[in-house]
């Protein structure tokens, strides 16, 4: 059952289909958030959050413009921007960040895992820090999260021919860097 299939209203009115929904794509959101978030309880916390959103924008959903997947991306995505600013203003005014919720001994070590596996992605991010946030974002997209190109530009609003030159700039900065990006393949070399 697709959102497609569905049609995008009813993933907001149809507690079936967004169980469904849900099940289908906890995982990849959780991965996705992993790789870009070292805290379990932030990572648990965002999941809910962009589920909260798909309730509210499952309207905007296109599938001429990709995947479920790649439009679950973006929408990641914005939450974790969201994220980022508010934990940064609460930094500023506070000094700290507080009020996360508990995870249970289960939760946790499984959240754990999860951070211990995608751990070599966050060093990925360390070595992409110096690009600019235009190039990195359709870099992550399509190195790491394995987004197509087309899937990656409509998760960040844009053409794919601006996401296939963000894509070319990001490789060449990062050419010198090993395990990062994999060298180009030659079709038709052997």
């Amino acid at each position: 059952m697709r959102l497609r299939q569905k049609g995008s209203a009813e993933i907001s009115t149809d507690p079936e289909a967004f169980e469904a929904f849900y099940r289908r794509h906890v995982e990849a959101v959780t991965r996705f958030l992993a790789r870009r978030v070292a805290d379990p309880h932030t990572v648990a916390d965002l999941v809910a959050e962009v589920f909260i959103a798909v309730l509210d924008s499952a309207h905007t959903y296109r599938p001429g413009l990709g995947s479920e997947i790649g439009w679950l991306y973006g929408v990641a995505r914005n939450i974790l921007s969201a994220e980022w600013r508010r934990a940064a203003r609460e930094l500023r005014i506070a000094g700290r960040i507080g009020g996360r919720r508990l995870l249970d001994a289960d939760d946790l070590s499984r959240m754990e895992e999860r951070l211990d596996a995608e751990s070599t992605a966050r060093r990925a991010f360390e070595a992409m820090a110096g690009l600019p946030e235009s190039e990195r974002a359709v870099l992550e997209l399509v190195a790491i999260d394995q987004l197509s190109v087309a899937e990656a530009a409509a998760a960040l609003g844009i053409r794919q021919g601006t996401a296939r030159v963000r894509l070319h700039r990001a490789r060449q900065s990062l050419r010198h860097v090993p395990g990062i990006v994999p060298p180009p393949v030659m079709e038709g070399l052997r």
